[in-house]
């Protein structure tokens, strides 16, 4: 199965990877001026956008697909659940990164005993039971959920609605996939196996991937790069994009 992809822009290869239930336009605040620098290919995650569902909520199987789609070699940028795919392609084949951008994304999504900064696994069954019942309004709670409590949040809600309403809708199979994968993917002992220089970059407003997840990564990998974009939510890119791009750009070029 070939995951849809699109490239612009001329220069070195990079790679982005949007989040759960989007599809690659929330990319477009950011895609002309990250194409002024790279060539960029935007790839459509499992099940998402013009992309076919995997066979299986399989992390390792959703990162080779993306492997397969991307460049013999890049700079990857991951956003929520997109950077998790991001960051199991780099833990498999390691030579294929220049580079791993992390935008509000985290190892583990949910609380675990050694990793309390997440979402709590009561509540985020929750929502993956409502998705069941009603796929179409949990998406739409989710959109809101990623810009609660931000700045510019009206704003960003609407440019998301609009930004993804461009690409064809996530399918039943590749959200429920996602969510699964949200639920199990627990990398917090492999960061430190990550063999490239690593960008973090959170929203200090963000109610789905908290900003003290930025001290627990700063503890485990000491070289990593952490930027805390200030008022926004789990979208910085589309609520603060001047600030995202210029933050992507001071360590990817």
């Amino acid at each position: 199965m070939t995951l849809y992809r699109h490239v612009r822009g001329v220069g070195r290869p990079l790679v982005a990877l949007h989040g759960w239930g989007m599809n690659s336009a929330v990319w477009e605040p950011l895609l002309a001026g990250l194409a002024e620098h790279f060539q960029v290919t935007v790839i459509e995650l499992p099940g998402h956008g013009g992309s076919p569902p995997a066979v299986t909520a399989d992390l390792g199987l959703w990162a080779q697909m993306c492997l397969d789609a991307a460049p013999p070699q890049a700079h990857w940028i991951g956003w929520s659940l997109g950077g998790q795919v991001a960051m199991q392609a780099a833990l498999a084949a390691p030579a294929r990164f220049t580079g791993l951008s992390l935008l509000a994304s985290t190892p583990s999504f949910v609380q675990r005993p050694d990793w309390p900064d997440a979402m709590a696994a009561r509540v985020f069954d929750q929502f993956a039971g409502a998705l069941a019942a009603d796929p179409a309004t949990t998406l739409m709670r989710f959109l809101g959920l990623q810009v609660k409590g931000a700045e510019h949040a009206r704003e960003t809600l609407r440019l998301l609605r609009e930004e993804i309403g461009l690409r064809p809708p996530a399918t039943l199979d590749g959200l429920t996939q996602g969510l699964e994968l949200l639920a199990a993917t627990d990398l917090c002992d492999r960061l430190g196996d990550i063999d490239c220089p690593t960008h973090w970059l959170f929203g200090s407003r963000d109610t789905l991937v908290p900003v003290g997840v930025s001290e627990r990564i700063r503890s485990i990998l000491a070289g990593a790069s952490i930027d805390i974009i200030d008022g926004a939510g789990h979208a910085p890119f589309l609520s603060h994009p001047y600030e995202c791009l210029e933050r992507l750009l001071d360590v990817a070029v």
